[in-house]
């Protein structure tokens, strides 16, 4: 089997890169949005093969996304480290659609990385994406984009910087706009760092689609002015150019112990292309890639191929990438798979256990599907273009309003669900729900005149995904398969429905429950099983 290429580092849905060193040991933070618990932090020692070590945002005080909307929560946390404690801030958005964007920031830290974080400390709502830079003299500065919601500016207001006090845990000062970016706009993700006199400001801009760019500002003076490298941005996509990577921006520096830089950011993988931007579609959504970087000798940095085209191979990285994503779960710990996130609840013990029947998960039915209060739907993030997704499931519905079973989930307008539940006329039965991405959230019943009457209520379920492709099917005895539906996967992914610049999470696969006549019906899962094909 071939290796696959080095990038991207993070395959599936790991936007926003926050990379930093400390000793030996490399660490990356990535948003989770909506998706429970909070911020995914990485580990590697070689910067090419990752493991997920914490997600730290696990507790109600830590994180409660309880009604916030789809592709809100945690946007671009920034993972610090110094004076042996590691720090991390974060975004938890309130609101995505109209003029106002509620983004209350966050500041907890911990010693250890996969230790307890402490209570977080408030710091200001004035904009998203905040970072914090540790300056040499012992200062500590909190830099965010500052949203602008009046109508006769662009709401991206420019770059803010404001001191925090380490002792008091508050921002101390005036805050003050230090760079307004530049012709790219959309000035946002900015991050600090200081070497040979110069103060380097690390921007996003251009928007996290596909005239997304890093670019590289530089000060002798921490409160500015800034000036942009006159050569351009340090990464960009060329989206004409049928390379696999595209949507490249939004990342952060990492200098190594022997002296070398690198830039990670996020990066993305469509199915198509060939195709126009406008008809490509990218399920895995945004992931994290890396790149070699030189110290240029009129004081910038740059990537150490003099382009601004991410690399699938960056140079200086010579670790052989070892990745395998496929895992079976027959849920025998106490604790949920680390590879399962949830949405938006600090309390997934009231939907989900995995204790109350050893050797089965216990989901039990809450919400309709797009609810963004409690629904009990525990998924996995999909990592490759190719993969099989099965499960036993054995559920006993007494009402149409119940269902429990096997989904493909990116948000409440992009999901197929194939599904158990009741019919007055038929009984108990399997069926296939969709929402196809449009404006609203009305659903398509894809084989409603042929549901398929169930004399047994334990029956597999199975979801085989190849691009753009889904195959829905199921076994009486986990052997013989039948199929149900060949559906368009292609939806379920960032451009689908709303478009480009509307969504900004991935696609998951995994198991969910629905009651709404308030039964509590349980729904009994007895494994999970993940496959990915090698292409």
């Amino acid at each position: 089997m071939n290796l696959p290429d080095i990038n991207p580092i993070l395959p599936g849905f790991n936007p926003d890169p926050s990379i930093v060193r400390v000793n030996d040991d490399y660490y990356i933070a990535v948003s989770t949005f909506e998706w429970y618990p909070g911020v995914q932090i990485y580990h590697s020692t070689d910067l090419v093969n990752w493991t997920l070590v914490h997600r730290p945002l696990n507790r109600a005080d830590l994180l409660d996304m309880t009604g916030v909307p789809d592709s809100c929560g945690i946007w671009a946390p920034c993972l610090t480290h110094n004076n042996g404690k590691f720090y991390l801030i974060y975004t938890n958005v309130k609101r995505f659609d109209g003029n106002f964007k509620d983004s209350p920031n966050y500041l907890t830290t911990c010693e250890t990385i996969d230790g307890e974080w402490t209570r977080p400390v408030y710091l200001n709502s004035s904009g998203f994406d905040p970072s914090l830079f540790h300056d040499d003299d012992g200062k500590k500065w909190l830099l965010n984009m500052v949203w602008d919601y009046r109508p006769d500016r662009s709401f991206f207001g420019g770059i803010a910087l404001q001191q925090y006090c380490d002792k008091t845990e508050r921002l101390i000062g005036e805050s003050k706009i230090i760079f307004t970016g530049t012709e790219f706009g959309l000035t946002e993700g900015p991050h600090l760092y200081k070497k040979n006199g110069y103060y380097y400001l690390l921007t996003a801009e251009g928007g996290t689609g596909y005239e997304h760019v890093c670019t590289m500002a530089r000060s002798k003076h921490i409160d500015g002015p800034y000036d942009v490298d006159p050569q351009g941005p340090i990464v960009a996509t060329v989206p004409h150019l049928q390379h696999k990577l595209q949507r490249n921006g939004h990342g952060s520096l990492v200098e190594s112990k022997e002296g070398e830089w690198y830039l990670a950011h996020l990066t993305s993988r469509p199915l198509d292309i060939e195709q126009p931007t406008s008809q490509r579609s990218s399920p895995m959504g945004r992931e994290t890639a890396i790149e070699s970087v030189q110290y240029t000798d009129d004081g910038w940095f740059r990537l150490a191929t003099n382009s601004s085209l991410a690399q699938l191979n960056p140079i200086g990285l010579t670790a052989k990438p070892q990745r395998d994503f496929s895992f079976r779960d027959e849920f025998t710990d106490r604790f949920i798979a680390d590879q399962f996130q949830w949405l938006r609840s600090p309390t997934p013990e009231n939907f989900v256990s995995t204790t109350r029947k050893p050797g089965s998960l216990l989901l039990t039915g809450m919400h309709s599907l797009g609810s963004t209060f409690e629904q009990a739907l525990v998924a996995t993030r999909q990592r490759h273009f190719s993969f099989v997704a099965q499960t036993k499931i054995m559920f006993e519905s007494n009402h149409f309003q119940q269902t429990a079973g096997l989904i493909c989930y990116y948000n409440a307008h992009k999901f197929h669900y194939l599904y158990l539940s009741y019919d007055e006329k038929i009984g108990l039965n399997l069926d296939i729900m969709s929402c196809e991405g449009e404006q609203s959230l009305d659903l398509v019943f894809p084989i409603f005149e042929q549901r398929i009457p169930l004399l047994q209520s334990s029956v597999y379920l199975r979801a085989d995904v190849h691009y753009e492709t889904l195959k829905f099917e199921y076994s009486l005895n986990g052997s013989d398969w039948f199929h149900i539906a060949s559906l368009d996967y292609s939806l379920i992914s960032d451009e689908a429905g709303k478009g480009e610049g509307s969504s900004f999470t991935g696609a998951f696969v995994g198991l969910c429950a629905q009651d709404l006549t308030g039964q509590n019906t349980v729904a009994e899962f007895s494994y999970f099983d993940y496959k990915e094909r090698h292409q």
